[in-house]
C-alpha cells in the first residue's frame, strides 16, 4: 500500500471515529441491551432477570389492540398528512413568489418550536365540552363528542407532524425543473397528466421520505394517544410505558420495543423500493 493511500485512509478512519463511537455507544449498544433483555424473564420484584426464551415474544398477542391501533392509525395518520402537505408544499414551491416562500415556511416551522405537550393541551380545550362541542351546541347540534376517541387523535397527529410532511415534500418540488412541465404542456399533455406523470413521479422521493419520517414517529407515539384518546386509544408506545414503569415487566417491554424496530426497517424498506420504483431514485435520504 502506499503512503500516501495509508495516510488517506488513517485520516478518513479519524475522521469517521467520533461519529461512529456515538452511534456505537448511543444507539448500537441500547439496542443490544434492549435485545438481551427481551429473551430474557421478569424477575419476582420487577425488572429483569437472565434467562433465554422467546417466551415474550410468543406473548406479543397479549397486546394486540395496542398493535392493531398502532398499525391502523399510523399510516392514516401519515396519510392523512400527506394529503394535507402535499397541496400546501405545492403552492409554496411552484406558486408563490420566491421572495415569500422563505415566509411561508417560517410560519409551517413556527409551531413546531412550541412544546407539542402544549399544543396537545390547547387541542383539548378545542375538543372538550367547552371547546367546539359547545359552540356547536348553539345551532342545534347536541351531544356531540370530539375529545377521546380516534378522530381526536387523527387530528392530533396531523397538526403535529404536519411540517415534518411539509418540509421534504416541498425540497423535492423546489428542485423540480420547470423545464419539463412546460415540455409535457407543449407536447400537448393535459394539466393532470403532467402532474401525475412529472410532478407527482418526481417528488416521490420527498413523498416517501415525509411519508416514512411521519410513519416511523408515529409508530413510537405517547403522548397524543393519552392527551386526545384518554385511555380509550392505546397505542404501542402506551403499552412501553405501562410494562416499563409501571408493571416493571421489562423483558416484555423489551420484546415489543425490538418488534417496534423490525417494523420501522420495513417501513423504511418499503419507502425506499417504492421510491426507487416509481421515481428512478436510488434511496430515500430522511436527512
Amino acid at each position: 500500500m502506499q503512503p500516501s493511500a495509508f495516510r488517506h485512509k488513517l485520516l478518513t478512519a479519524l475522521l469517521l471515529a467520533p461519529a461512529t463511537a456515538w452511534l456505537v455507544v448511543f444507539l448500537v449498544l441500547p439496542f443490544v441491551a434492549i435485545v438481551v433483555f427481551s429473551v430474557g424473564e421478569r424477575a419476582p420484584e420487577g425488572g429483569y432477570q437472565a434467562a433465554l426464551t422467546l417466551a415474550q415474544y410468543a406473548n406479543l398477542p397479549a397486546r394486540a389492540t395496542a398493535f392493531w391501533n398502532t398499525l391502523i392509525l399510523a399510516p392514516v395518520g401519515a396519510f392523512a398528512c400527506l394529503l394535507v402537505a402535499y397541496p400546501v408544499a405545492y403552492y409554496i414551491a411552484l406558486r408563490v413568489p420566491e421572495r415569500w416562500r422563505l415566509v411561508l415556511l417560517a410560519l409551517i416551522v413556527i409551531p413546531f418550536w412550541t412544546s407539542l405537550l402544549i399544543r396537545t393541551y390547547a387541542w383539548m380545550y378545542l375538543l372538550g365540552g367547552r371547546g367546539i362541542p359547545a359552540l356547536l351546541s348553539y345551532v342545534g347540534i347536541e351531544d356531540l363528542r370530539l375529545i377521546n376517541t380516534p378522530g381526536a387523535v387523527l387530528l392530533g397527529i396531523v397538526y403535529g407532524y404536519l411540517p415534518l410532511m411539509i418540509l421534504p415534500i416541498y425540497v423535492s418540488l423546489e428542485r423540480l425543473d420547470r423545464r419539463l412541465l412546460e415540455a409535457s404542456a407543449d407536447l400537448g399533455a393535459t394539466p393532470l397528466s403532467t402532474f401525475f406523470g412529472v410532478t407527482l413521479r418526481l417528488s416521490l422521493p420527498g413523498v416517501m421520505t415525509g411519508f416514512s419520517l411521519v410513519m416511523i414517529l408515529l409508530l413510537g407515539e405517547y403522548l397524543i394517544p393519552t392527551l386526545l384518546g384518554g385511555g380509550k386509544v392505546f397505542f404501542i408506545g402506551n403499552a412501553l410505558v405501562d410494562l416499563f414503569l409501571q408493571s416493571r415487566n421489562w423483558p416484555f417491554g423489551s420484546a415489543i420495543a425490538v418488534t417496534l424496530v423490525l417494523v420501522s426497517v420495513i417501513v423504511l424498506v418499503i419507502a425506499n423500493r417504492v421510491s426507487a420504483r416509481y421515481s428512478g431514485a436510488r434511496q430515500v435520504d430522511l436527512i
